[in-house]
C-alpha cells in the first residue's frame, strides 16, 4: 500500500508501536513527503522517528517546515534533534532564524556541539567556514594501513563521510587526503606516508562559497579539506552541501534576472512589506528608465504627426529589441556562471553577437516587410507608400535587434568588470535600455528613407 494511504490509517489507530515501525522502515525521502502531505502531523512524525532518522529527514526539509517543527516539538526533543544534526546542517538552519531564537536554541546544545556551532557561525556569512563540518577522519602519516582501518571502524560512525581520509601531522597541519579505496587495496602493513601522493585540492576557511562550488565542479571530488592560513585542518566540505548551495544560488539568479532583489526566505513566508521592498527598487528604476521612452517619442513628435502610421509599429520595434537583448543577456549570464566565458572573452562574444544580431534581425525584417506588403495588397492599409513603410520597419528591425544583442551580451560583462553581479543585468533592465535606443534607431531610419515623401 502507498505510504500516503497507509499513514492516515495508522494515525487513526493511535498504535504508537506500529506508527514508529512504519515510519522507521520508510525511506527518508518518503518520510519527508509524508510531512509535506500531512502538515498537521509533522511534529508527530518527527517525534515518532528514531533520533538519527529524524535528523536525516529534518535536513532535507524546506526552511519553513523546519521552523514549524522546531516550534512544535517538545524542548527535549528539539535539543536531541539539534545535537544529532551534523554541524554544517545545524549551522545552515540556524542562519535562517532571528538572532534571539538562535541564542535560545544554542543553549540546548551539548557543550562540545555548542562550541563547534558558535565557531562556524563566527565565520563570514558567505564563506567556506559556514559550510564545513568538523566531523571527519584524520590519521597520521606514520600509521600503518591496518591501524587506519581499525581507527575507521572505531570512529567512522561519527564522521560525515569515510570516502576520504585526511592525513595530518602531530600539530594538526594538513599533509594530504587519501580515498578509502586506496586504503582498502593497500598492503595492511604499509605506512600511510608510502600511500599518499601529495596531490590534493584544499579550500581556505575564508574563501567564498562560489570558490567551493567551482573546486568541486572542476575536480570531481566528494569532499574537500578546509584549512586555515597556517594549513591547519579545520574541517571538510562535502558534495551534498555544495549541491544545496548551487540550488540556492540558482534561485537567487533567477530572481535577479526577473528584475527583483534576491529573496532571503520563501515567498509565502516573507512579510508583505519586506516583499514590497525587495521589488519596488528595481521597479522604480525600470519605470524611470521607461520614461526616457516617452522623452524619445516626444523628440520625434513632428515625424509622428506627419506619418501617424509609424506609431503603429513602435510596439513591434521596441519589443523585438528588448526580446533579443534579453535572450543575449540570459545566455551570457549563464555562460559566465558556468565558467564558459570570462571578461577577457568580450571581443569573441561581441563578434559572435554581431553575426547573430544581423541574422536574427534580417529574418525578422524580411517577415515584417512581407507582412506589410501582403497586408497592403489585401486591405490597402498603407496606401501608395507601403514600400517605404515596409522598408523602414524592416531595416529598423535589423538595426534594433543587432543593437539589442550587443547591449544584452556586453552589459553582464561590463558589470562583472566593475565587480557587480552579472545577474543584476536583468532582462527587464536590458529591455528598457533597448527600448529607448530602439526608438532612436527606428525614427532615424524613417527620416532617412521617408524624407521628401511622408516626412
Amino acid at each position: 500500500m502507498d505510504p500516503k494511504e497507509r499513514f492516515p490509517e495508522l494515525i487513526q489507530s493511535e498504535d504508537v508501536l506500529q506508527i514508529r515501525d512504519f515510519l522507521n522502515n520508510q525511506n527518508i525521502s518518503d518520510v519527508a513527503e509524508l510531512i509535506y502531505e500531512f502538515p498537521e502531523y509533522e511534529s508527530q512524525i518527527m517525534g515518532h522517528l528514531s533520533i538519527h532518522r529524524a535528523s536525516s529527514t529534518f535536513k532535507i526539509l524546506d526552511v519553513p517546515t523546519q521552523k514549524r517543527i522546531i516550534q512544535e516539538l517538545p524542548a527535549f526533543k528539539t535539543a536531541e534533534l539539534l545535537n544529532d544534526l551534523s554541524a554544517d546542517d545545524r549551522t545552515s538552519f540556524l542562519e535562517e532564524l532571528p538572532s534571539e531564537v538562535v541564542k535560545e536554541l544554542i543553549k540546548t546544545l551539548d557543550p562540545e556541539e555548542r562550541k563547534i556551532t558558535l565557531s562556524l557561525l563566527g565565520y563570514p556569512e558567505r564563506s567556506v567556514g559556514r559550510l564545513m563540518t568538523p566531523d571527519y577522519i584524520a590519521v597520521e602519516r606514520d600509521w600503518t594501513v591496518r591501524e587506519v582501518i581499525d581507527h575507521i571502524r572505531e570512529v567512522g560512525k561519527d564522521s560525515e563521510t569515510i570516502d576520504v581520509i585526511y592525513v595530518v601531522d602531530e600539530k594538526g597541519l594538513f599533509i594530504d587526503d587519501i580515498r578509502i579505496r586506496e586504503i582498502i587495496l593497500a598492503n595492511p602493513e604499509k605506512r600511510i606516508e608510502d600511500v599518499i601522493d601529495n596531490r590534493y585540492i584544499a579550500l581556505n576557511v575564508n574563501d567564498d562559497q562560489d570558490t567551493a562550488s567551482e573546486a568541486f565542479k572542476m575536480n570531481n571530488r566528494v569532499a574537500l579539506p578546509v584549512l586555515d592560513n597556517n594549513k591547519v585542518l579545520l574541517g571538510i566540505i562535502t558534495i551534498d552541501d555544495v549541491l544545496w548551495l548551487a540550488q540556492e544560488e540558482f534561485s537567487e539568479d533567477i530572481q535577479k534576472i526577473g528584475g527583483t532583489e534576491a529573496l532571503d526566505e520563501p515567498y509565502l513566508e516573507m512579510p508583505l512589506l519586506k516583499l514590497f521592498k525587495k521589488r519596488i527598487v528595481w521597479l522604480v528604476v525600470l519605470f524611470l528608465s521607461e520614461m526616457l521612452t516617452a522623452t524619445a517619442m516626444g523628440y520625434f513628435e513632428d515625424e509622428i504627426a506627419k506619418a501617424v502610421v509609424l506609431a503603429l509599429f513602435v510596439p513591434l520595434i521596441i519589443s523585438s529589441g528588448g526580446n533579443s537583448g534579453s535572450q543575449a543577456s540570459t545566455l551570457i549570464i549563464q555562460a559566465m556562471a558556468l565558467g564558459e566565458i570570462t571578461i577577457v572573452d568580450w571581443w569573441r562574444v561581441i563578434r559572435r553577437e554581431l553575426v547573430s544580431g544581423l541574422l536574427l534581425g534580417t529574418v525578422l525584417g524580411i517577415i515584417v516587410f512581407t507582412r506589410v506588403m501582403l497586408w497592403n495588397q489585401v486591405f490597402h492599409t498603407y496606401g501608395e507608400h507601403s514600400g517605404l513603410i515596409a522598408s523602414t520597419v524592416g531595416i529598423s528591425l535589423v538595426g534594433v535587434v543587432l543593437w539589442g544583442t550587443i547591449a544584452g551580451s556586453m552589459l553582464p560583462i561590463v558589470l562583472k568588470k566593475f565587480g557587480a553581479d552579472p545577474a543584476t543585468s536583468s532582462a527587464p533592465f536590458v529591455a528598457t535600455l533597448v527600448d529607448v535606443t530602439g526608438l532612436v534607431i527606428y525614427f532615424s531610419v524613417a527620416f532617412m528613407i521617408m524624407r521628401g515623401s511622408l516626412l
